[in-house]
């Protein structure tokens, strides 16, 4: 299994390329950051910054959205990100949550996704494509490949994920529902003509090193936040093709205030409770969360990707190095 790690564009671009170098040492081998361009940071020019302080992390959003940002304009960025990266880019893209909603904008329909995933990769190729209309071609691009990853829960986003994604971004570490959503996707690559195991599983989630009393409280607001596709969820699809252990733990949510995204301690955890926080995330000492990434492994999980943004960042990441990553480097080695 790989390990990549997420940021939340709120550090200086100072502690943005310290972190990115700290991790890289601790054997990361992709990193990412969220597309959110009213709430933090403007990602394209940290995702610069880091290829310029890193030599082997693959970089890319996790996600970005082709509704606040026009798929050829976001081809262009990547493009260009690959010759400043020496080709060390990937697409991490989904419908748009807080990006959109931020704005008083909902999602974008999947058809739109689907298009702009082919509209990005084909120029970023270096192959023409028709789009709107117009025939279009990047020149001077298209030494390397563009991995596509699409971030989604419903049947929908996962059967267009087995057609034409190379990774699939779960944001959960539920073993069981892991699971769930990766016999959906393989079953879609395959109805799609492909491999079985085309589309890789990452699972994105945070992890806390610490006592688990602690280390609940640094991450519940981890829950609040997949609620808001949940919600989406329930509302288009009959709660009965839907797990209870996504759905459930919903019933007490009374609303969601994006201008506290993905904060510690936000009051939009109010509702969350110890257990479904103890199943979304990788919690506690480093054995268990060794534990846990394992069983993860065996679930399908191909990179766990912590997001970082829980406090006392720059100790993870070495603890992650220290204690962690070497324990699946070795099981590697060893097989």
């Amino acid at each position: 299994m790989q390990f990549g790690f997420t940021l939340k564009p709120d550090h200086t671009v100072e502690r943005t390329i310290d972190l990115t170098r700290r991790a890289e040492a601790a054997g990361f081998e992709h990193g990412w950051l969220f597309d959110s361009h009213v709430l933090w940071r403007e990602p394209y020019p940290l995702l610069a910054v880091m290829a310029l302080n890193s030599q082997r992390l693959r970089l890319g959003t996790c996600v970005t959205n082709p509704g606040t940002r026009e798929p050829t304009v976001t081809a262009s960025a990547l493009a260009t990100l690959n010759e400043i990266s020496g080709g060390r880019m990937d697409l991490g893209i989904g419908r748009g949550d807080s990006a959109r909603r931020v704005l008083g904008k909902p999602p974008i329909t999947l058809a739109n996704t689907e298009e702009a995933i082919t509209v990005i990769r084909e120029l970023v190729e270096g192959r023409s494509i028709v789009y709107e209309g117009t025939e279009l071609v990047f020149p001077w691009t298209g030494r390397w490949k563009l991995p596509v990853w699409v971030a989604g829960y419903g049947p929908m986003a996962l059967a267009m994920s087995g057609r034409v994604a190379d990774g699939v971004i779960l944001q959960l570490a539920d073993p069981d529902l892991i699971r769930w959503f990766g016999d959906q996707v393989r079953a879609a690559a395959t109805a799609a003509g492909r491999p079985a195991d085309a589309v890789k599983i990452q699972a994105a989630a945070p992890a806390h090193i610490a006592p688990r009393d602690e280390a609940r409280e640094r991450t519940r607001w981890f829950p609040a936040l997949v609620s808001n596709h949940v919600v989406d969820l329930v509302n288009k699809y009959p709660r009965e093709q839907l797990p209870e252990s996504l759905t459930g733990y919903i019933s007490d949510r009374t609303g969601y205030d994006y201008l506290h995204h993905a904060e510690v301690g936000s009051s939009n955890a109010g509702f969350v409770g110890d257990e479904v926080t103890d199943r979304f995330c990788v919690l506690g000492d480093a054995a268990e969360v060794i534990d846990k990434l394992h069983v993860l492994e065996d679930a399908g999980v191909d990179q766990f990707n912590v997001y970082l943004m829980n406090g006392d960042e720059e100790e993870q990441l070495e603890r992650f190095g220290r204690d962690v990553v070497p324990a699946f480097r070795t099981a590697a080695a060893s097989q």
